[in-house]
């Protein structure tokens, strides 16, 4: 049976009831279509095309060997069974690659070979020494598009920092197995496909961003491709896909790589990108390739990604890095006081101020870089030394501004519920009983006064809500609470426990 819609099974046969080959193919795509639904049809069959059917066995071709070693091991036997009921002359199905530019041609004259197969364009690093070794500051990485491909697909990974390695990570207690576990996976030893995908969650300033830094940095060092994304970057690069029709092309060359790094997962947002980054996790794990992910929260806490993507992420290695203990913070001043130290040599800090420091601030990282900062600014500006005087003056803030428990959305939403005999998920859910509302209502204001979020984010870890609809409830409180005491004294309870 060829394209012309002639019948040529290797027995004479003449197929099911002179089947016009075309129309039956159209037919066996749009029944893909419904079956698979829109999303997964355009990620692995918007390529697939019809070479011949010929001897009994159709010979369909894809652009690339990934789509067509994806859907040889996942969609074979559901494209043979499809395919069958239209056409009962076939019994089998190949699948070849043609070439990037090459159209699908009509059936070869009898005789003649069959060459479905044509080369294929490896996608690969930008090919200079310099960028297998890892850029510098503000240098992207950038991977080159397949041949034939369209130019304007836009891959480019946010820079690494030249500053976060390995080397200048400060291993404590409540990192020691991110960072083990992260070491692991950049030399690839062979183990590292345990660890698949590695995700990493912590508060902020706690060192998961300059965990994955450091890992790309040394997988870049081995000579492995790889691609460092921000949540907000990788949603743009697809959107921006969409908008030039070039998604398919997009999401070949992001699969690609040796190691996707993506930082600030609970920031992915929308139906189709969220199902996109589904189909990247699977294609790159299910192929060997690695994937580290980074997040504020563990992936059953990520109530507004999609729960399939939830379960992949938490099928891998879920690592927490913990608060830093005062030893981890001394380590962690005194690594950034050497540092400084090399530009400013007769910058001197006192044991008993660096103790007074590493006490007094407790909350992340980024407050001890920030308390340094502030003691170089006195020592150079006024020229006096730093004594432990002028670093309770200096970080003043800092130590302020941490007193209070860090309060977290979920923990209100768990606290309120109790209180009001509903479940978190009444809270997250549609319902709107008078029952679920005042809950629910009760507790984005909470949020609202106890937690730094904004609006929109509230609003996301309530179900995806818009940001408006927290507005509503956040005034709604508000106005109740001063004409109603009894409400007004049970919200100030709940303040008092979750504070306390």
């Amino acid at each position: 049976m060829h394209l012309d819609g002639s019948m040529a099974d290797g027995n004479g046969g003449d197929g099911r009831h002179g089947t016009d080959v075309p129309a039956a193919w159209a037919r066996v795509k749009r029944r893909l279509r419904a079956e698979l639904g829109e999303d997964v049809f355009a990620s692995w069959f918007a390529r697939l095309e019809l070479e011949e059917v010929a001897g009994g066995v159709a010979r369909l071709t894809v652009p690339t060997r990934f789509l067509k070693s994806w859907i040889e091991s996942h969609y074979l036997d559901r494209v043979l069974t499809t395919f069958r009921a239209e056409a009962d002359s076939v019994s089998r199905i190949e699948v070849g690659v043609r070439g990037p530019s090459a159209p699908v041609r009509s059936a070869p004259a009898a005789g003649k070979s069959n060459p479905t197969t044509g080369p294929l364009t490896r996608l690969h690093a930008t090919a200079t020494p310099a960028a297998l070794q890892g850029p510098g500051p503000g240098v992207e990485t950038e991977i080159a598009a397949p041949r034939g491909d369209s130019a304007s697909v836009d891959l480019n990974g946010a820079p690494l920092d030249a500053r976060l390695t390995f080397a200048s990570f400060v291993v404590g207690r409540s990192n020691a197995l991110a960072h083990a576990a992260a070491e692991r996976i950049a030399r690839n030893d062979g183990e590292s496909t345990l660890y698949n995908p590695l995700y990493v969650h912590a508060g902020v300033g706690l060192g998961k961003t300059h965990l994955l830094h450091a890992a790309g940095h040394a997988a870049r060092e081995a000579g492995r491709r790889v691609i460092y994304l921000t949540a907000d970057r990788f949603m743009y690069g697809f959107v921006n896909a969409l908008k030039t029709q070039s998604a398919l092309a997009f999401k070949e060359r992001l699969r690609a790589i040796d190691l996707l790094i993506l930082d600030d997962v609970q920031f992915i947002q929308g139906k189709s990108i969220q199902t996109e980054f589904g189909h990247t996790l699977n294609a790159l794990i299910d192929s060997g390739r690695q994937v580290v992910v980074a997040s504020d929260r563990p992936p059953t806490e990520l109530e507004a990604l999609d729960e399939r993507v939830r379960s992949r992420l938490a099928g891998g290695l879920v690592v927490e890095i913990g608060t830093l203990d005062e030893g981890l913070r001394t380590s962690i001043l005194s690594a950034r006081l050497a540092a400084v130290r090399q530009s400013h040599p007769n910058f001197e800090v006192s044991p008993a101020v660096s103790s007074y420091v590493a006490r007094a601030i407790t909350a992340n990282g980024r407050d001890l870089e920030g308390a340094v900062n502030r003691l170089l600014a006195h020592a150079t500006l006024t020229g006096a030394p730093v004594t432990v005087e002028t670093a309770e003056s200096a970080i003043r803030d800092l130590v302020k501004n941490r007193e209070p428990k860090r309060v977290k959305i979920e923990d209100i939403q768990k606290l309120v519920a109790s209180r009001y005999n509903v479940s978190r998920s009444d809270i997250l859910s549609e319902r709107r009983t008078a029952a679920v509302v005042k809950p629910r209502q009760i507790a984005m204001y909470l949020s609202k006064v106890l937690t730094l979020r904004s609006l929109p984010e509230i609003g996301r870890r309530f179900g995806g809500r818009d940001h408006t609809t927290v507005l509503h409830a956040v005034r709604k409180i508000e106005k109740q609470i001063g004409e109603d005491a009894v409400l007004g004294d049970e919200v100030e309870l709940l303040k008092r426990m979750l504070q306390d």
